[in-house]
């Protein structure tokens, strides 16, 4: 029937997250999972489709799950009824990609999850202006949302790594040889970064990157806490360029 969903026949697929989109999945994977985290969500190809989202290392990959009838079909396997589907995934299966890539299917990522805050208590509002309304907000006025600090990034050519002093501001991503010097190194412009994510390639901790279309850059924080706070905030001003556009 149209409009059919896996809840409409089973409530206890704890990590069926229904209408969550192909970009969200990935998000909440990255952010949130570990390799070989999965969910299983509906797919946008029809209402008997569904997709199951895995993580593989710095990547997610997605996969058809069909319902025929009563059966569930995965791969080369059909699976005769749900609870049989279901219970096939506690076994931690390995699912193979057209890469080559094969991933073991290890935790299942609960719908219902308690996500780390990232709010902070208001202490100070108050209206520098009064009276203007919403029309009178600039779309490129400069931002409260700003970030700075020391990151280690990877040189491009010669792959070694130096410190650098990084200010975010609006959607440029400048960094400097030091955080007294006026002059930047190089701009980025974030309205042409596609992904921010965490990068476990490299040889050591805390590292995520930032994908431009002519170059990947690599930069590590000194703490997990802070990495995970460049990402957030990186991601979210990427966010906000995809809606202003």
């Amino acid at each position: 029937p149209v409009g059919y969903s896996i809840r409409s026949v089973e409530n206890d697929i704890w990590w069926y997250h229904h209408e969550l989109s192909r970009h969200a999945a990935e998000a909440l994977l990255l952010s949130n999972g570990s390799d070989g985290s999965y969910l299983l969500r509906n797919s946008n190809e029809g209402p008997s489709c569904f997709a199951l989202s895995v993580r593989a290392k710095d990547s997610v990959k997605h996969f058809h799950v069909r319902r025929v009838d009563q059966a569930y079909v995965f791969g080369f396997n059909q699976f005769p009824s749900l609870q049989e589907f279901v219970n096939h995934f506690a076994n931690q299966p390995l699912v193979g990609s057209d890469t080559g890539t094969l991933i073991a299917l290890k935790a299942p990522y609960p719908w219902r999850v308690e996500e780390p805050s990232i709010y902070e208590s208001v202490r100070v509002h108050t209206a520098i202006q009064t009276g203007r309304t919403e029309s009178d907000l600039v779309a490129d006025a400069p931002s409260l949302g700003t970030k700075e600090g020391y990151l280690v990034k990877q040189g491009a050519v010669v792959k070694n790594w130096k410190q650098r002093w990084f200010t975010l501001q609006r959607h440029e991503l400048k960094y400097f040889k030091d955080k007294m010097f006026e002059e930047p190194i190089r701009i980025l412009d974030l309205r042409d970064c596609s992904a921010v994510q965490f990068d476990y390639s490299q040889d050591r901790v805390n590292c995520f990157c930032l994908v431009f279309p002519d170059r990947t850059f690599y930069l590590c924080a000194k703490t997990g806490v802070e990495a995970d706070e460049w990402i957030k905030f990186l991601r979210w001003k990427l966010a906000q360029n995809r809606k202003g556009k």
